[in-house]
């Protein structure tokens, strides 16, 4: 059956390589939307921001999907996926950061039932304002069920957005150029904040995961070198995102109890090559959470696991800026303990959050 197929794959991938997209999985760096909430209340300028990073799982709460290897779901039902938003507000409205950056959020994807989730947001947090790119889009997926994607990163703020734009970061060269078509196209969300009449440069990103081909630091790279050109022109930036790297003096860097996929099936479990990777960014910028604190213990700091039953095992989650924060400010929202709030039911990964000095 296996090569009874190839011959159709072949020549899919010919007329793909041939069209112009015939799917429309290709991006440009005018690729974003802008949404504002349909009330808006614009507090007072405060000293500092509550800045919060969270990848949210496009809604999915703890349903275990394929990609985890623990279930075979693919899709959600439009009220799974809107009693997983509400969680996901409820949490923001108590805990009510300032700035928002989002990973993995669906805008118009089949597996969380077409949900807009980030004019929802905006229209059930006290949040005004959002920008998104696309990470993953395409008008149909032959895989896996996924059919109609639109997934990606946001930006969401009390305050206006502009002059939005999609970075575009190295695809994976080691894929085919079918599975390169229909692949993520990993992207940096770079935004204007405007605020107490002066701009604040806003960016997230959701790295690479799964490539064992050094795409991951290609990506790294170029975002560190964005954010150096914005710090020799003076001007003052915040990034956050799931950077799918740990913290150099990490204690485990691999065999994670949640690993259960087959060996070269969605691959994310060997860390030990990339203990160095975020040296420059700590070097050079400032660090929610310092690294000498989560050197001392890196436990309290873990943001990430697949394992719905279990608990945070590593931290993949950062804010980095070049203007300082609130010493001691930091949270890493791992559970119950911290004001009440349960977390582990709402995505696979932890809110990281601080204060950013304003003034």
């Amino acid at each position: 059956m296996h090569n009874f197929w190839l011959p159709f794959v072949a020549i899919l991938a010919l007329v793909l390589l041939a069209s112009c997209d015939p799917f429309g999985t290709k991006h440009k760096e005018s690729d974003v939307l802008y949404r504002t909430a349909q009330t808006v209340n614009v507090p007072d300028v405060p000293d500092t921001l509550h800045v919060m990073t969270w990848n949210v799982k496009f809604g999915g709460g703890r349903i275990d999907f394929f990609f985890d290897c623990f279930g075979d779901r693919v899709v959600m039902s439009q009220d799974e996926v809107i009693r997983h938003l509400t969680d996901v507000a409820d949490f923001l409205n108590a805990t009510q950061p300032d700035l928002l950056f989002i990973q993995e959020i669906d805008v118009d994807s089949k597996r969380s039932a077409f949900v807009e989730q980030l004019e929802w947001l905006l229209n059930h947090t006290h949040l005004n304002y959002g920008v998104y790119a696309s990470q993953w889009k395409a008008s149909f997926i032959p895989s896996n069920g996924l059919g109609r994607m639109n997934s990606g990163v946001a930006i969401l703020s009390r305050w206006p957005l502009s002059d939005a734009r999609r970075i575009a970061l190295p695809l994976i060269k080691e894929q085919n150029p079918l599975v390169r078509y229909f692949y993520l196209k990993r992207c940096l969300l770079e935004c204007t904040m405007d605020i107490n009449g002066g701009q604040v440069t806003l960016l997230t990103t959701h790295t690479e995961p799964y490539a064992a081909d050094g795409t991951k630091k290609r990506q790294l790279d170029q975002i560190f070198n964005r954010l150096v050109e914005l710090d020799d022109a003076g001007e003052a930036f915040i990034l956050g995102g799931d950077l799918n790297a740990l913290p150099p003096g990490t204690t485990k860097v691999k065999g994670f109890p949640d690993s259960v996929c087959p060996p070269g099936k969605f691959d994310a479990d060997d860390y030990s090559a990339e203990s160095d990777w975020l040296i420059p960014f700590y070097e050079r910028f400032h660090s929610a959470v310092p690294l000498t604190v989560y050197q001392a213990d890196n436990v309290p700091y873990f943001t990430h696991t697949v394992d719905g039953n279990g608990f945070w095992n590593r931290k993949l989650d950062y804010i980095f800026s070049n203007r300082s924060f609130v010493e001691g400010s930091d949270v890493t929202w791992q559970d119950a303990h911290q004001g009440g709030y349960a977390t582990m039911p709402l995505s696979d990964h932890c809110a990281v959050s601080v204060k950013w000095m304003l003034k």
